[in-house]
């Protein structure tokens, strides 16, 4: 089976020297093939690409800017893999990832994988707080990966694998951003492909973000689910709604303060200091500890927010989600 890593870029050229990098240090002895796309970007990344020709069996494209969806299909159009892994430009990877993922495939194949992800010591503690906060059991409840709880799982296209065949039947990713990759984990099991977490094939995933961009970015994730609810109803949950029923649940725990009824609110008092001591724990540091429940706060109000938001717009004024978010749209 030959590998081929599929990497969007747009305006970073100093992550796909990271990630490059990276890729040279493989234990993995067999070919695999790496395919840059540039999407449109103004400060390209082809003079690092260059630098490891004579490395990696690369390639490397230039298009207009039409978002990493279609970034991603015409790479996986250009690519000679059978299996092609997609990646976030933003990630580094482990030497044994490639080994992993081979040997997964090879005892339980499946047409669409997904890893999780993690920090390296070299990361910010913004960047950490971050990470705990998408990744921790006590947030997301391991829907990002990393739970073998999780009973059909939804890769995230940061670290994804398809096969050659369940892209052409598929077409690939859709229009929208974010939400392209629950979308398309969707499509493949209503074809009848499977899906699966492999755990191991982790990625340090170095988010380049501050608190400003985590909220836009988890807020259009809270704008993304409903619209996937209503194109596929029969995988809502009730979970999608948590981090709305956490806001509401909050500002009902203020205002039953004012009635000297504190419960709800030291509930969530000892919530956030469950995020504390876990954070403590993983990272041994207090200060990203306490950025950890920033961000946390952070994602519950961005997520439930837009959550709310979008599930109006298309539940109740019944607009087009085309409408109603142009800005998940390419």
């Amino acid at each position: 089976m030959l590998f081929s890593f599929i990497i969007p870029v747009y305006n970073r050229p100093e992550e796909i020297e990271e990630l490059l990098q990276s890729m040279t240090h493989f234990d993995f002895k067999a070919p695999f093939e790496v395919v840059i796309v540039e999407d449109g970007s103004s400060v390209p990344c082809e003079h690092i690409v260059e630098n490891y020709k004579n490395k990696l069996q690369i390639s490397y494209y230039f298009k207009s800017n039409s978002g990493p969806g279609n970034s991603r299909n015409f790479g996986m159009q250009k690519a000679k893999g059978d299996y092609f892994i997609i990646l976030d430009s933003d990630c580094i990877l482990p030497k044994e990832y490639l080994t992993v993922v081979s040997q997964s495939l090879q005892n339980h194949y499946v047409d669409c994988f997904g890893g999780p992800d993690k920090a390296l010591p070299t990361f910010s503690n913004i960047q950490k707080a971050i990470n705990f906060s998408m990744t921790s059991f006590l947030t997301t409840g391991g829907i990002r990966g990393g739970s073998e709880k999780v009973d059909k799982f939804q890769p995230r296209s940061f670290n994804m694998g398809l096969s050659k065949n369940a892209f052409e039947i598929s077409k690939g990713f859709g229009n929208i951003h974010p939400g392209e990759d629950p979308d398309l984990s969707i499509r493949l099991w209503e074809l009848g492909l499977q899906t699966k977490l492999l755990k191991e094939a982790y990625v340090y995933h170095k988010r380049r973000i501050d608190w400003n961009k985590f909220y836009i970015q988890v807020n259009k994730f809270g704008k993304a689910r409903p619209i996937l609810n209503f194109w596929y109803p029969k995988y809502t949950k009730l979970t999608f709604w948590f981090p709305s029923f956490f806001l509401f649940g909050f500002v009902l725990s203020l205002i039953l303060i004012l009635f000297s009824l504190p419960i709800l609110f030291y509930l969530y008092l000892i919530y956030f200091g469950m995020i504390f001591v876990s954070s403590l724990v993983q990272n041994k540091s207090a200060t990203i500890a306490v950025y950890s429940i920033i961000a946390t706060a952070i994602q519950f109000y961005g997520y439930g927010i837009g959550y709310l938001k979008s599930f109006i717009n298309v539940f109740f004024l019944k607009k087009k989600p085309q409408q109603a978010h142009p800005e998940l749209f390419f």
